[in-house]
């Protein structure tokens, strides 16, 4: 799956503006996070449609970044995600960032996860039967 990361000064209302120009493009945000430093954020988004969308960003002067990420179904109960984890790190996957969102229609939490290398995460999901949204 691709994520979005867009580029966010740290400045009054920038998010608010970011967030108001997705919601006039009618782009639904599935997941998000944010991270920020001293003078910029990171806006992390899953969307419907990241290539269309990074580019109606770009038009519009948006600094965006479209990143390979995973969005892995885990069990919605106490331990779900340690489970997943734990089988994770017996795979030498190493996460580099991660973030978590329920979606309604599954009923499952999913969690977006970045990766230092692709390979060992595939071979990881295979095989462990990870499901993968």
């Amino acid at each position: 799956m691709l994520q979005l990361s867009i580029f966010l000064e740290n400045a009054k209302g920038r998010l608010a503006e970011v967030i108001s120009l997705l919601a006039e493009l009618k782009v639904n945000l599935r997941a998000l996070s944010l991270a920020d430093t001293k003078d910029y954020g990171v806006l992390r988004i899953i969307v419907d449609e990241p290539e269309v969308t990074a580019e109606k960003l770009r038009e519009r002067k948006v600094v965006v970044s479209l990143t390979p990420v995973w969005v892995l179904m885990v069990p919605d109960r106490t331990g779900g995600l340690a489970e997943v984890l734990n089988l994770l790190v017996q795979q030498d996957v190493i996460v580099e960032y991660m973030y978590a969102f329920v979606e309604a229609k599954e009923q499952k939490a999913q969690v977006v996860l970045r990766v230092q290398d692709k390979e060992i995460m595939e071979k990881a999901v295979r095989m462990l039967n990870l499901p993968v949204s």
